[in-house]
């Protein structure tokens, strides 16, 4: 199973939002705290605020209650596999079974799209992120989340809440989309080369001569630059996807519950969270789904050259 690139891609996943939460100002504690903008605690707003509210600022560095969620499915996860192989069988039961079971059918998944070569190199990734994704979505329906927490509020509750969904944030998933754009370029690269990069874009060779030959180079060329567009368009494409799924979804279950009164909220609900669980599985399976595509696409000629 290769733990060691697991935990190397969940670390990741935990530093990486420090830097994109300070760079962007959202985690600031002006701009998540102020009086002047709505909290997730603040029943007078319309469902969650954009920015994460920060728990603890330590100056160059902020701790949001996005990133303890973060914390605690990532340590999570990392204590289930550590358990599913401190003590390995032959013939698998009980937990260790359970991720056996998980691990080989991802990777079967995953083979039929990259191929039996690239899925070696690049599955860790995509069976890291497909995992983190979907216990994460599940981690923030649970009742208390954005419920608990301290510093009252003007409505008598509270201003800081102390856990929120980690895809909630806009810092998390844009923190996923680069870590893969990084990966997807060095992973591209190393398969094909410079020369087969540039070349796989804008696939200029093998047109002809003539009048005809050239203007087929000059169409692909003017194709190669929206193809750069599109690689572009990718991480903003799959940051905002998960965001705005998730982000949408515990709006949507806030609403319903407010809808519902004190006494019927939670019945009335109820439809909506069951949906909500089968969105995170969703999302979870459509961006590992996407990432691994665009692998797919960038590599493919390779695999095939690769088997021949």
């Amino acid at each position: 199973m290769q733990l060691h690139k697991i935990f190397i891609a969940l670390f990741l996943l935990l530093a990486v939002p420090f830097v994109l939460a300070d760079e962007s100002g959202s985690a600031g504690p002006e701009k998540s705290v102020s009086e002047n903008q709505p909290h997730e605690g603040d029943h007078g707003a319309e469902g969650l605020s954009p920015d994460a509210p920060v728990l603890i600022d330590f100056g160059s560095v902020a701790i949001t209650n996005s990133m303890v969620v973060t914390f605690i499915v990532a340590l999570g996860i990392i204590l289930v596999a550590q358990m599913a192989t401190s003590e390995v069988k032959l013939i698998p039961s009980g937990l260790q079974n359970f991720v056996e079971w998980l691990v080989e059918g991802l990777y079967g998944f995953f083979e039929s799209i990259l191929g039996p070569d690239m899925v070696k190199q690049t599955f860790w990734f995509f069976a890291t992120i497909f995992i983190f994704i979907l216990f994460a979505n599940w981690f923030g329906l649970i009742p208390g989340m954005g419920t608990m927490g301290w510093g009252m509020d003007s409505h008598g509750h509270f201003s800081k809440p102390l856990l929120r969904g980690a895809n909630a944030d806009v810092n998390m998933t844009l923190a996923m989309a680069a870590i893969f754009m990084v990966l997807w370029l060095y992973w591209s690269l190393k398969a094909l080369g410079a020369g087969g990069f540039a070349g796989h874009i804008f696939n200029v060779k093998g047109h002809g001569a003539g009048f005809f030959g050239v203007f087929l180079v000059i169409v692909f060329i003017f194709v190669g630059m929206i193809e750069i567009v599109s690689i572009g368009v990718r991480p903003v494409a799959l940051t905002f996807r998960l965001y705005g799924n998730v982000f949408a979804g515990e709006n949507i279950l806030e609403t319903v519950m407010k809808l519902g009164g004190p006494w019927f909220g939670w019945l009335a609900v109820l439809p909506f969270y069951f949906l909500e669980l089968l969105v995170g599985l969703v999302q979870a399976l459509v961006f590992a789904l996407l990432a691994s595509v665009f692998t797919a696409l960038m590599c493919e000629h390779h695999e095939d050259e690769h088997v021949h």
